[in-house]
């Protein structure tokens, strides 16, 4: 049997993205025009100087580079400007439903009054909606470095706005020194209001801080999680309780989560049964996009057409989307899937 065009194969694929960041998302033709018009900012003008701005060192420097670049949008219609790009370039991955981080009192901070961006957010989810066929979901996540206070109002601002497609409550930011456990009370405000919980964990710890935000935050996907890997009764436990891992491979090796590809503890993962599905995190950021992801999961783990399919279905059960999306989007990985094999008779 001939072996299908893999590239073909996950070009077509329909899929959804769980785990995306609003600024990180930003093109770099879309970064420089932002600090062009922003004389006073860090972030460079010139495409070669920001592509050596985008070197990250560790992850600390990650975090202070992204905060730089959050700094340059600072209107509603610069969050506009961000969506329409981010659903472009999701249309062009056959991405159908997209998870977006938005982190809001950080927003705020650059200047968006709370009510310009629940406004901007319900236009650019229309826009991309009518104009690319994508639908947007809201995960509003609080920023580690601005403790629970931050997250306190990040929750306000969701439960006071909820705009139109709102998901949860996220927690991302740096781990090192910071417990998930002291995020307990506002997560479970977060889950009496009817919101999901989201966190980030294990993304460059260990397995302690994702066992926290299961038990003590009550998250339903964890975002990123490869620290889990060392620890075989937290596998269990997220196989068990069907968790799903939100692993962005390219990420993880530009912030030096990872030494390397061959490093990623994602085929391990796989093979402890843990439901697993593929993201970018900041894909203008880190020089990739969902397709890169699929295709690095081929050529680096040897993940064929069955498998692949098998992390977009799991992306499409994990997602918090309607169940008329979510059946519509497994109906045609399944109508792809049947489409290659008969190809390849």
């Amino acid at each position: 049997m001939p072996t299908p065009d893999i590239a073909t194969f996950v070009a077509a694929l329909p899929k959804v993205e769980l785990h995306l960041h609003l600024v990180g998302s930003a093109s770099v033709e879309t970064v420089l025009a932002l600090s062009r018009g922003h004389p006073d900012s860090t972030v460079p003008t010139d495409p070669d100087a920001l592509g050596r701005f985008y070197e990250f060192t560790d992850f600390e420097h990650f975090l202070n580079v992204y905060r730089q670049v959050n700094l340059l949008v600072r209107t509603g219609a610069d969050i506009v400007t961000l969506l329409d790009g981010l659903a472009s370039d999701l249309a062009g991955n056959a991405v159908r439903y997209a998870e977006v981080q938005v982190t809001a009192v950080r927003n705020r901070m650059s200047g968006i009054e709370f009510d310009d961006l629940a406004q901007a957010l319900a236009d650019g989810r229309a826009l991309a909606a009518e104009k690319y066929g994508v639908e947007f979901g809201w995960i509003f996540d609080a920023d580690s470095r601005l403790g629970t206070a931050g997250a306190e109002e990040t929750l306000d601002f969701a439960l006071r706005y909820r705009p139109e497609g709102t998901v949860g409550l996220g927690l991302a930011g740096m781990e090192r020194g910071v417990s998930r456990a002291d995020y307990a009370p506002v997560f479970r405000r977060a889950r009496d209001a009817g919101l999901h919980c989201l966190p980030h964990a294990g993304e460059t710890v260990g397995p302690a801080e994702v066992w926290a935000a299961v038990t003590e935050l009550g998250a339903e996907r964890i975002g990123h999680g490869i620290g889990s890997v060392t620890d075989p009764r937290l596998l269990e436990q997220l196989a068990a309780r069907d968790i799903a891992l939100e692993v962005c491979p390219t990420s993880n090796v530009c912030t030096a989560a990872v030494p390397d590809l061959a490093a990623h503890p994602l085929p391990r993962l796989l093979a402890a049964g843990v439901p697993v599905t593929l993201a970018t995190d900041d894909p203008g950021m880190f020089h990739t996009d969902l397709n890169t992801e699929y295709l690095v999961c081929h050529e680096q783990f040897g993940l064929g057409v069955a498998e692949l399919a098998d992390i977009a279905r799991t992306g499409a059960r994990a997602a918090f989307c309607s169940a008329e999306l979510r059946a519509r989007v497994l109906d045609e990985i399944d109508d792809l899937v049947e489409a290659v094999g008969q190809a390849s008779r």
